[in-house]
């Protein structure tokens, strides 16, 4: 009995989240015969972020190296996923604002091959996502360019999947292209959305989950394969790069 009350308690410990009671953000979800995770965020109410580098200038690489940094703030992660392309030393590939400062400069770069030889971040329109006091916005990459507005946060990548309401028009249905893929929206209620999938997609089911069941008028692709990744504890996922490390993060802050 003394065992067995043991494993019990045990038991119990090992299914209590390793953070305090908050709301839940990300849920599982079902479009087009594919699970995903979806995470909701209201940018007007909650501190939603983005992160690369820390104190010393090394790049996080790592969700716990990230929440590590933010506890020593008193601060708490509450979910974290990657937040955009990178090169083999974890620079993000195109535009980085962290706290209203620019790091890495907008990529307006054109590379002429066959679609299927394009890297996914220069299938134009690629886009940038941003947070600023009005609020969350994704803009292709143009859009951005001819009005540079006032960012406190931004994160370039590509290729855009929804482009006010309308799918990127490369995106093929029934495309056998399929991997874990990675995307965030601004939505219809002004609220940012992220989904990573929990099976393999291709970009075009990924560009109608948000606009069609998540209703976003404008989607932006993160990444796909080893890159994708999600740290939430409540739902037990803290996932590690199989590249070794992520560049840009995207995290909700408490």
């Amino acid at each position: 009995m003394r065992l067995w009350a043991l494993g019990m308690i045990f038991g119990l410990l090992a299914m209590t989240p390793s953070s305090p009671a908050s709301a839940q953000h990300c849920s599982p979800a079902r479009f087009a015969e594919a699970g995903y995770i979806v995470c909701t965020v209201d940018p007007a109410a909650e501190d939603l972020r983005l992160f690369w580098q820390g104190p010393e200038g090394a790049p996080y690489k790592h969700f716990m190296n990230l929440g590590a940094a933010l506890a020593d703030q008193d601060e708490r992660l509450v979910f974290a996923m990657n937040a955009g392309m990178y090169l083999p030393d974890f620079t993000p590939s195109g535009l980085y604002v962290e706290n209203g400062e620019e790091l890495r400069p907008l990529n307006t770069i054109s590379i002429e091959a066959e679609p299927a030889k394009t890297p996914n971040f220069y299938k134009k329109p690629n886009g940038v996502f941003f947070l600023s006091e009005a609020g969350a916005g994704v803009m292709t990459t143009e859009a951005f360019e001819a009005s540079r507005p006032p960012v406190r946060y931004a994160t370039q990548s590509g290729p855009m999947l929804v482009i006010d309401g309308e799918l990127h028009p490369a995106l093929i249905p029934g495309s056998t292209d399929r991997t874990r893929r990675s995307g965030v929206g601004v939505c219809e209620d002004g609220k940012v959305r992220l989904a990573i999938s929990e099976d393999d997609v291709n970009f075009h089911d990924f560009a109608r989950l948000f606009r069609d069941e998540l209703k976003c008028s404008n989607a932006l692709f993160l990444d796909g394969g080893n890159g994708t990744g999600l740290y939430d504890p409540s739902i037990r996922r803290r996932d590690v790069s199989w590249h070794g490390g992520f560049g840009p993060m995207i995290g909700l802050v408490e």
